[in-house]
């Protein structure tokens, strides 16, 4: 895209949309707004805080995984390297890089895996 007339503008508009959407992912989970959706106050103890949990985990690890992603589609916009923009498997690989290595790619991927659990317990206890 960054070949395109305009190239740089859409491929920095776009990264700058999904790193924002993914700080707004982190930050929803960080103030659990999924409670008002989900219908817990029958579940066990054990049960709502598992779901706490996975969601404030799992919810904050992929919204940086796509603010992260976001982040190097506006480096690469400015940049003018179509080579720096990096897609999600890019930018998990480039989380080794950094000076936590692959300590932080586990942390991810936890967190992910925690997102899927969550995901099921979002669908399980969903308020419809």
């Amino acid at each position: 895209m960054l070949g395109w007339p305009g190239g740089q503008w859409i491929v920095g508009i776009t990264g700058v949309a999904v790193a924002c959407a993914g700080l707004w992912i982190a930050v929803r989970a960080l103030l659990r707004k999924f409670h008002k959706h989900l219908k817990m106050s029958q579940r066990a103890r054990r049960t709502r805080r598992a779901v706490d949990f996975t969601g404030v985990f799992g919810g904050t690890a992929r919204g940086i995984v796509f603010a992260t992603a976001g982040g190097f589609a506006v480096a690469a916009a400015i940049e003018h390297q179509p080579d720096r923009s990096k897609g999600m498997d890019d930018t998990l690989r480039s989380f080794a890089d950094t000076p936590a290595g692959p300590w932080l790619l586990v942390v991810i991927a936890l967190g992910l895996v925690a997102f899927g659990v969550f995901s099921w317990g979002n669908a399980r206890y969903r308020e419809v």
